[in-house]
């Protein structure tokens, strides 16, 4: 059965009505910043944060403990994963992810001395 033209119009402004205001609430929500150095570190950590920890992709293979390097060191570590000089896929993949500010606060979270 056909529905009156006024009911179909009814239906139509509750639905823009509908979208405007969902589109209003996420508005007002607070912008995103972007990844921490904690969520970062996270992922750094699941590695490179054990003592003597041994990974078996691609071969077996000693994962160098990450604290206290030189931030130089750690920074020009990640570039070079990211450009494909250093060939490790999981730190290439990492790396390739991060930008250049990402690197250096890496670099500087993890070479500075422990607390």
């Amino acid at each position: 059965m056909p529905q009156p033209a006024s009911l179909a119009v009814l239906r139509g402004a509750a639905l823009v009505a509908a979208v405007l205001a969902a589109h209003a609430a996420f508005a007002q929500q607070p912008a995103e910043k972007g990844p921490t150095i904690e969520g970062f570190h996270a992922q750094c950590v699941g590695c490179h944060g054990i003592p003597g920890y041994k990974t078996a992709f691609p071969h077996v293979y000693h994962v160098p403990k990450i604290a206290g390097q030189q931030p130089g060191y750690i920074l020009a570590a990640l570039k070079e994963y990211k450009s494909g000089a250093r060939s490790h896929p999981s730190m290439r993949g990492i790396a390739a992810s991060l930008t250049e500010d990402d690197m250096k606060k890496l670099a500087e979270y993890y070479g500075a001395p422990a607390k």
